[in-house]
């Protein structure tokens, strides 16, 4: 079985963390309370940080 590779955008670069937020996170439609209230704790605290430094 072949593996497939898959198309990146070139911002997540090779960091394993950063790959694995852009293969499962990164433009999916999110519907669910829960998860948009994350997301927005999550940006509010990126504030003039890097986005790796949030993930981590």
């Amino acid at each position: 079985m072949a593996s497939e590779k898959l198309n990146r955008c070139p911002w997540c670069g090779d960091d394993p963390l950063y790959v694995k937020y852009h293969d499962e996170e990164w433009g999916r439609l999110v519907t669910d309370d829960h998860t948009l209230f994350e997301f927005l704790t999550l940006e509010s605290a990126q504030a003039g940080l890097a986005w790796i430094t949030i993930l981590r």
